[in-house]
């Protein structure tokens, strides 16, 4: 990956730091309304950029379970293809029952999981797009 493509991927992980924030911050303000409305952005952002990050995955990498033979670059992406799985379900979870009520206890049950795992994995795949060699791994199909 690029220097210019990993600085746009670092500012759309940051890009959804802020609207993952700003559901936080209603959330913990008691303001459903406003909650639901940045959890619905977040979810959103996050299902288009994990799509956008997954075209560049290679196409052997598209299993969710080891295979026999897997290479340690098929390990790191089919690892980070989980991870986008697993955001992406807490993300709905939260969503759906933000969608369902204007009760905020469940949301804030999970939105630190949903932190954490945000956070871990960024960083995991900022260093990991930027290893040498990485770019060639991800961009070939």
């Amino acid at each position: 990956m690029t220097r210019e493509a990993l600085s746009r991927l670092a500012a759309e992980h940051r890009r959804l730091d802020e609207i993952f924030g700003r559901f936080l911050a209603s959330a913990h303000a008691g303001v459903p309304s406003e909650a639901r409305a940045a959890i619905e952005a977040f979810d959103e952002s996050l299902r288009a950029h994990t799509a956008a990050e997954e075209s560049l995955f290679p196409t052997r990498a598209k299993k969710l379970i080891p295979v026999t033979g897997e290479t340690d670059s098929d390990r790191t992406f089919r690892e980070l293809r989980l991870e986008h799985v697993q955001l992406r379900e807490l993300s709905a979870i939260i969503l759906r029952g933000l969608s369902s009520s204007d009760d905020l206890l469940p949301a804030r049950g999970l939105a630190p999981a949903l932190a954490r795992k945000w956070d871990a994995h960024t960083a995991r795949e900022e260093a990991e797009w930027s290893s040498p060699g990485r770019a060639e791994d991800g961009e070939s199909r």
